[in-house]
């Protein structure tokens, strides 16, 4: 039980690790090209942002998951999959941050002082506006990581996630639920790690929050 609660750890982890990675590059680029140039570009990408919030990702989630092919390799794609879809689908929350922030800092004085000097948009933007960006992003992130735990953990437990004998919290709570009345601590410690995995996490997006926002302080 200790071993596959460790091994699903890194499961979990790795998982809302690389999502949020794809989400947070996939989200500061657009948003970040928004802000600083506006107008019809500012437009276009807004609406495609619109676009994806539109889609609902679990059941887009479990559609996809579902018709993957049941093959001994199934686990690794099942992987993949959860990966690269939270990825692309969530990035609009990330996209909309980064362009209220670039909104007002492409007037401040640093970036006017930027342009005067000679910067190309490239690095004003990546050299000079982002830095100053980067606290709500790394906040967001930071949450974002325990919703996708919660997600892929979901998805584990309806079947349709990390596919066993590959040990996730997910699909060890989903095997454990038919023996609760006489092995109920397969369903609890799982069920436990999620918990305080999802609000360590939480936890650690507030501190960030309060140490990087200058109004905190």
């Amino acid at each position: 039980m200790l071993s596959r609660l460790l091994f699903g750890a890194r499961i979990s982890l790795t998982v809302g690790l690389f999502a949020v990675i794809m989400e947070v590059l996939i989200g500061t680029t657009l948003g970040a090209i928004a802000g600083y140039y506006g107008g019809w570009l500012d437009y276009a990408l807004m609406r495609l942002t619109d676009v994806f919030l539109s889609i609902p990702l679990l059941p887009l989630l479990l559609v996809l998951t579902a018709i993957v092919a049941a093959t001994s390799s199934r686990a690794a794609l099942s992987f993949g999959v959860i990966v690269v879809i939270i990825g692309v689908l969530s990035w609009p929350s990330v996209a909309r941050l980064v362009r209220a922030s670039f909104l007002s800092l492409r007037e401040r004085e640093f970036a006017e002082a930027a342009r005067a000097v000679g910067n190309n948009d490239a690095r004003i933007i990546f050299r000079h506006l982002l830095p100053n960006a980067v606290a709500p992003i790394i906040v967001q992130a930071t949450l974002d990581v325990a919703g996708v735990i919660i997600l892929e953990s979901t998805l584990s437990f309806l079947g349709l996630g990390i596919q066993p004998p590959t040990a996730s919290w997910g699909n060890m709570l989903a095997t454990a639920s038919s023996d609760l009345q006489i092995a109920w601590w397969a369903a609890v410690f799982p069920g436990l790690c999620i918990l305080v995995t999802v609000l360590a996490i939480n936890y650690i997006g507030d501190g960030l929050r309060d140490a990087l926002d200058p109004n905190m302080r």
